[in-house]
């Protein structure tokens, strides 16, 4: 066996996973010689990066980041890939919902000719009805909005050619979105499905706030289509106005039927009024993603690592 194989793991407060994790993934990868596992610490404030130095000491496979703070999910991804060194290299979360046994399925696909190889993770019947609605809204509206097409229930559970992430290495954009990166990039794709298990210990770190700026992000990095759909809005809106004006007008001076009140003056105001902070909003999204690319910024800080 002449290819060697990375697998990336980002980590956040992941100290009762990554002892269980090591333990699933050197199994797997007994069967290729050449591996090794990089542990990206995004910034933990328990006893992740300990534990995964006491594993390093015992098994030079092991190999770690630590970031200086937290940098988020992406971030820490990006930087696993940025330093991984194997021919195809894996990425999947530390919390064991992404199952290590499927890792020799991707590689068979690898091997088959596919350049980048996908999960799709099925339905978890154990999340929340809420989490489940509103992530089917995410990738029907993701998709509608932007320029690439994005599998419902794509993971950042992925294998990627080598010359896959030497491409993503070009890149050093402060809002990543890898779900939507993965498909720009092209190569040849292939997507394997698989049912997410139960979380091991811990809490998701991705909660709703920071589900919607994910979503947020993920739309406005690959389309201005709300740009124009706010134009689109505004015209609308205008043309309304413009009708109920005429109206207004012509019940002023041909009709009886005018009345002295504030009810519709008011609700029209409030309504177009709130239009209008919506607009400003998605505009000053734009302007805020310019002025922080702009700056030029690392996307993470290395303050430690053993390779």
């Amino acid at each position: 066996m002449t290819f060697s194989v990375s697998v990336v793991i980002p980590c956040h407060n992941e100290e009762d996973n990554i002892e269980i994790l090591y333990s699933r993934l050197t199994e797997v990868l007994s069967a290729y010689p050449r591996h090794e596992l990089l542990f990206v610490d995004d910034g933990s404030t328990d006893h992740t990066l300990q534990k995964i130095t006491r594993l390093a000491e015992n098994d030079n496979h092991i190999h770690y980041l630590s970031l200086s703070r937290n940098f988020g999910h992406q971030h820490a991804l990006k930087a696993g890939l940025d330093h991984a060194s194997g021919d195809c290299v894996i990425s999947l979360d530390a919390d064991l919902q992404h199952p290590p046994a499927l890792i020799p399925l991707l590689i068979d696909r690898w091997q088959e000719g596919y350049e980048v190889v996908n999960t799709l993770r099925g339905a978890q019947k154990s999340l929340p009805l809420f989490k489940r609605i509103t992530s089917a809204l995410f990738y029907k509206s993701i998709n509608r909005l932007s320029s690439v097409e994005i599998n419902a229930g794509m993971a950042d559970f992925r294998l990627l050619d080598r010359k896959v992430v030497d491409a993503l290495k070009q890149f050093n954009e402060n809002y990543l979105f890898l779900r939507g990166l993965i498909p720009w990039l092209g190569f040849r794709q292939t997507s394997v499905a698989f049912e997410p298990a139960e979380r091991n210990a811990g809490t998701t770190k991705y909660h709703f706030t920071r589900m919607l700026r994910l979503g947020l992000d993920g739309v406005t990095s690959f389309s201005s289509k709300p740009l124009y759909l706010s134009i689109a809005v505004g015209v609308v809106i205008a043309a309304v106005a413009f009708l109920y004006g005429l109206y207004a007008v012509y019940v002023h001076f041909f009709t009886d039927n005018a009345l002295p009140g504030w009810t519709s003056i008011t609700a029209s105001v409030l309504f177009i009024g709130g239009l209008q902070l919506i607009m400003l909003g998605i505009t000053g999204i734009y302007l805020g993603k310019l002025f922080i690319e702009n700056k030029r910024r690392p996307n993470y800080i290395i303050s430690r690592k053993n390779f």
